[in-house]
C-alpha cells in the first residue's frame, strides 16, 4: 500500500474519492480541511492510500509547529470541529477480514509516514460516528477514550419520530409553531447565528473559539447545501438559529440553538424543522453533536435519538503529559 500526500490542486481527487466512502462526513471535504488549516495556523497533510491504482483510504492530518515541538491532529484543536480521522473505502462484497486488514494497514502506513516525516511529540485523533473500528490505533499504542453523541434516525419518518419526542418537546413545538417561523437562509444568517452563540458564551464569561470569520470562510468554500443556516424569526426578527453541516447522507447540528429568554422554545422548533427538512431530502440521520455534558444530554434526549459512540485517541512522547492535558481540553 502506498501513501501519498495530495496537493491543493488535487482537491477533486480527494472529494471524488470521499464520495465513494460510507464513512465520510462533511468535515472531510477538502474545502473544509483548507479552512480548518488556515484558522488553526496548521499545515494540512491530506493523505490518500492506494493499492495499485485503487484508492483505499483518506486520512487528513494537521501538524502544528511551536518552536522545536511538533504536534499532530485530526481534527485540529480549538475550532469545535466535531469529527475527522481516517476514512476507509469498502464495498458490500468485501469480506470482514479484508476490511479489517485494509483498515489496519492504512492506519499503520499513515502513522508511519507521520512519525517519519514530522516526528510529532503528541498526536490526537477524534473519529466520527461512522468509524466502526478503532483497534488499529490501540495496536499503535494510542490511549482511547470513548465519547458519545445522540443521533436521530430519520428513516423512521418525521411523524413517527414526533410521537416519540418527550411530552414537553411536542408541546413546545406546537406552541412555538403558532408564533415563530423557521426557514433555511444564507450567509448573513450564518453570521447572525454564530454571533448569537458567541454573545451567549460571553455573557457567561466563557471562551468560545469559533469565529464569525471561520463560519463565513466555510460557507463560501463548501459546495451549496453543505452548510445550512436555519433561522427562527418572530414577526420577522431573528431570535435563534442553527448551523447544520450536511453531506446528503447525514446532517450534523454543528453550532447554534443557544438558550434564550423567550416565552417560546425556539430551539425545539428548530430541531423539529431540521428533522423534517433533512428527512424530505432523504438524509438518513441527524447528529445532535455531543452527549458528553449531563445538562445538554438531558435536553437532546427529548428528540428520540440513539446514543452513539465515537472515540478520542491520543499518543504522546514520554514527559509530554502536561501539554497533552492542555490539548485535551481544546475541542
Amino acid at each position: 500500500m502506498d501513501i501519498t500526500t495530495l496537493a491543493a490542486s488535487d482537491s477533486d481527487v480527494w472529494n471524488d474519492t470521499l464520495e465513494q466512502a460510507d464513512e465520510r462526513t462533511p468535515f472531510h471535504r477538502f474545502e473544509a480541511l483548507e479552512v480548518f488549516a488556515d484558522h488553526a495556523d496548521a499545515e494540512l497533510h491530506p493523505l490518500i492510500g492506494y493499492k495499485g491504482e485503487e484508492p483505499v483510504g483518506l486520512f487528513p492530518l494537521f501538524t502544528i509547529q511551536k518552536g522545536p515541538i511538533t504536534t499532530a491532529f485530526s481534527p485540529p484543536p480549538d475550532l469545535k470541529v466535531s469529527y475527522l480521522g481516517p476514512v476507509i473505502l469498502t464495498s458490500p462484497e468485501m469480506k470482514s477480514n479484508t476490511v479489517e486488514r485494509r483498515r489496519r494497514r492504512f492506519v499503520e502506513r499513515c502513522l508511519d509516514w507521520l512519525y517519519r516525516t514530522h516526528a510529532p511529540r503528541y498526536v490526537h485523533v477524534r473519529t466520527s460516528i461512522t468509524t466502526p473500528d478503532t483497534r488499529p490505533f490501540d495496536w499503535e499504542m494510542f490511549e482511547e477514550t470513548p465519547r458519545f453523541t445522540y443521533v436521530v434516525d430519520l428513516e423512521t419518518g418525521p411523524e413517527v419520530l414526533f410521537d416519540r419526542f418527550s411530552r414537553d418537546a411536542r408541546s413546545n413545538v406546537r406552541e412555538a409553531e403558532d408564533a415563530c417561523s423557521v426557514s433555511e437562509s444564507g450567509q448573513a444568517a450564518a453570521r447572525s447565528i454564530i454571533a448569537q452563540v458567541r454573545n451567549r458564551h460571553a455573557e457567561q464569561d466563557l471562551r468560545f473559539p469559533v469565529t464569525v470569520e471561520l463560519v463565513e470562510d466555510l460557507y463560501e468554500a463548501l459546495p451549496e447545501g453543505y452548510l445550512r443556516p436555519y433561522v427562527c424569526t418572530i414577526d420577522g426578527v431573528f431570535v435563534g438559529g442553527s448551523l447544520v453541516l450536511d453531506d446528503g447522507q447525514r446532517a450534523y447540528g454543528w453550532q447554534g440553538t443557544v438558550k434564550t429568554d423567550l416565552e417560546y422554545d425556539v430551539n425545539d422548533l428548530l430541531h423539529w424543522y431540521i428533522i423534517r427538512d433533512a428527512a424530505a431530502r432523504d438524509v438518513v440521520a441527524y447528529d445532535l453533536v455531543g452527549a458528553n455534558n449531563p445538562r445538554l444530554s438531558r435536553y437532546k434526549s427529548k428528540f428520540a435519538p440513539t446514543l452513539t459512540r465515537y472515540h478520542s485517541l491520543e499518543r504522546s512522547a514520554p514527559g509530554f503529559g502536561t501539554v497533552a492535558r492542555l490539548y485535551r481540553r481544546l475541542k
